[in-house]
């Protein structure tokens, strides 16, 4: 089944971002070999340079590195990968934030919507 990507947004970006928060969610675990650029690509339903593209990038940020001849593999360092799961949960945090303070609600307020979702999550 191919991805869903939005045309928004630039494609390369929109697939980093998907791989990105597949490592850290743990769907790729520290190590693994990721399949083959080819084999995503049509996964995703794209064209393989995009996929390469978003691979180099992933590369770049030290989340992906190459084997030569084995392909490519999840980065084994589990701080940094910690490290991007928390910034990435902080800048989700601040969107949410700003979001409930355009509707007008204030810090306490935001508290307690959040404690009843929470809550009745539970149950």
């Amino acid at each position: 089944m191919p991805w869903i990507l939005d045309s928004d947004r630039p494609i390369f970006i929109q697939i980093l971002e998907r791989i990105r928060m597949n490592i850290i969610s743990g769907k790729y675990q520290p190590g693994e070999k990721l399949p083959s650029v080819r084999e995503l690509a049509a996964e995703a339903a794209v064209n393989p340079n995009t996929m390469q593209r978003a691979f180099a990038e992933l590369e770049r940020a030290g989340l992906v590195y190459s084997r030569r001849t084995s392909g490519r593999f999840i980065t084994e360092d589990q701080e940094m990968i910690e490290t991007l799961k928390a910034d990435i949960a902080k800048e989700k945090i601040k969107l949410f934030l700003e979001s409930m303070q355009q509707l007008g609600y204030g810090k306490e307020q935001i508290l307690s919507l959040m404690r009843q979702s929470m809550e009745g999550e539970e149950s």
